[in-house]
């Protein structure tokens, strides 16, 4: 059986119907959600019945220099689909999201690992420091503007 990819739109409609103010509007492939919102997004994704999304693929960050795009990418193994969603993050300093960690324990080392070479900070991780990095080193190397 092949895995059924979800549009935007209906991934889309799915959270505005239980989480109007999370939905920031949609793409041809993914639902954009408000930052605020990523947490209560991915509790929702995972635990409405019809939808299932119980496995977390990856999560990435794309830096535009004026903005981050966080990409969650999705699979329900029980219904046989996948879904994409993603949030934007504006400015240079002080980049933060609500940990997905307690949502899907995959999250784990893929936040970390956002933290440390894209400088997202992700609240409510449990052991958010660095992954690849020694401690002390300034910067986030895949950055655009790192030098």
């Amino acid at each position: 059986m092949a895995v059924r990819e979800w549009a935007g739109q209906e991934l889309s409609e799915a959270l505005r119907r239980e989480l109007p103010e999370a939905v920031e509007g949609f793409d041809e492939t993914a639902a954009w959600v408000n930052p605020s919102q990523v947490g209560a997004a991915a509790i929702f994704l995972r635990d409405e019945p019809s939808l299932d999304f119980r496995f977390l693929n990856s999560i990435t960050a794309i830096d535009y220099v004026e903005y981050f795009d966080v990409v969650y990418h999705l699979t329900s193994l029980k219904q046989q689909w996948c879904a994409v969603f993603k949030t934007r993050l504006y400015g240079r300093q002080d980049l933060s999201l609500p940990s997905v960690y307690q949502v899907w324990k995959g999250a784990d080392y893929q936040e970390r690992e956002i933290w440390d070479l894209m400088g997202v900070y992700f609240e409510g991780h449990p052991n958010m420091k660095r992954i690849m990095l020694w401690e002390g080193f300034e910067g986030h190397p895949l950055r655009k503007d790192f030098l």
